[in-house]
């Protein structure tokens, strides 16, 4: 219990260092943002701004071309393609990343604002080579009237709008369609690869002890996982598949232990505390191959009973229950994707939202008794939420895995 207790509270020290972090180090960008600007505008910006939950929380929470842990940012691979303009293939470095994920330079009429790429929207903008960008800022504007969040880049004293990211609303919702098409190496993509490789690597140990140590008790590792895949197995495979769960249960088990490992590893901060299962392009992706595997292994009677089942009255097929079966397949892969992408990502914004406490009573690091107050406030906060969201890491991985193993069941059933 008390070693429990003790990786909790090293947990949330880094938890609130990595938002210290940010905050200084944006603080420090700011006095270099000073530093171009007139005398008087300097003045006016020598205040020191209110600490921004919602936009410190969806840094956390986004795919950025940068991974950053706290103050510190490691560039990633940037490969993007615009009409006419051809492909920029570089290194997210170029964009001599400053606080808060923020580029100091403009690469091909590309900036990089909060970790993420955008495009200058100007068309007579100069898009040759690097230019100096001063700083990056918020504004409102009216987009098909609706008022809509936009940014603006000050490109060596020009002020200049940024495209809106592209978005899964397609901008209903504040976001819009790119100009451009990014297939850069995200954090996300990076945190995906280590997953695989670890789990590569940790299950080939795993056999080759089963080989070493035939018909002797497991040890290790091994007497570790062992539990979990006889879980996966006899809970999970043999009950919704039946006798035909052999075929599957090696994807079955990929998949919990890929979102399992994901899950927890997105919980620790010197990590970046990465929201991979908390992306929706993630968990799209994990449903769209559980579509294909289900419905490529679906018998003529699963078929049967999604078009045309039998002992219901044509009329009735007609007009009901075949376009409500046929709607049914796409909202299967559509549930999994948002009860996962939804349940990850709510934790980890209820935890930054409570660790945002001690800069909004503390002003920012003006008031010490506030931060006091704050902290004296978040500790708990937090510390149940990262015991909640460890028993959610295992829940959702379980759940997903289960609801796959349910759809393969049902395609696979023999016709009774």
């Amino acid at each position: 219990m008390q070693k429990s207790i003790r990786i909790i509270l090293f947990f949330l020290v880094f938890g609130v260092l990595n938002l210290f972090g940010q905050h200084d180090e944006e603080s420090r960008h700011q006095g270099q943002n000073n530093e171009v600007r007139s005398s008087e505008a300097a003045h006016e910006e020598h205040e020191v701004e209110e600490f921004n939950v919602k936009n410190t929380i969806f840094h956390h929470i986004g795919n950025q071309n940068v991974f950053s842990v706290g103050s510190f940012s490691f560039p990633l691979p940037t490969i993007l393609y615009s009409p006419g303009q051809g492909w920029s293939v570089f290194s997210s470095g170029k964009f001599d990343i400053g606080h808060h994920g923020d580029g100091h330079n403009a690469i091909d009429g590309y900036v990089l604002s909060e970790g993420s790429v955008y495009r200058i929207a100007d068309k007579d903008f100069d898009r040759e080579g690097v230019k100096h960008v001063v700083k990056i800022e918020r504004g409102q504007e009216m987009v098909d009237g609706k008022m809509k969040e936009v940014k603006y880049a000050y490109v060596e004293g020009q002020k200049y709008k940024l495209d809106a990211r592209s978005t899964w609303d397609g901008g209903a919702l504040g976001g819009g369609i790119t100009s451009f098409y990014d297939f850069s190496i995200t954090k996300n993509v990076i945190f995906m690869i280590l997953t695989a490789l670890l789990l590569f690597l940790l299950f080939k140990k795993i056999a080759n002890d089963y080989v070493k140590n035939k018909g002797n008790a497991p040890k290790g590792v091994q007497s570790f996982f062992e539990p979990m895949i006889i879980f996966v197995r006899d809970e999970v495979a043999k009950p919704f598949i039946g006798e035909k769960y052999t075929k599957y249960l090696p994807y079955l088990l990929a998949i919990f232990f890929f979102i399992l490992t994901l899950n927890l590893l997105g919980q620790i901060p010197f990590f970046g505390s990465v929201n991979t299962t908390g992306n929706l392009s993630v968990t799209l992706g994990l449903a769209v191959i559980a579509f294909f595997i289900v419905n490529i292994s679906g018998r003529r009677n699963y078929w049967e009973h999604v078009f045309w089942m039998p002992g219901v009255p044509w009329w009735v097929k007609a007009t009901i229950l075949t376009p409500i079966e046929f709607l049914g397949l796409f909202i299967k892969p559509f549930t999994l994707t948002l009860r996962l992408f939804a349940n990850i990502t709510a934790g980890h914004m209820v935890v930054l939202v409570f660790l945002g406490l001690i800069f909004i009573f503390g002003k920012s690091g003006t008031d010490v008794g506030g931060s006091v107050v704050g902290t004296l406030t978040a500790f708990p906060l937090v510390m149940f939420m990262m015991t909640l969201e460890i028993i959610v890491a295992f829940i959702q991985a379980f759940v997903f895995t289960m609801l796959v193993a349910s759809y393969i069941g049902a395609a696979v059933e023999e016709h009774h």
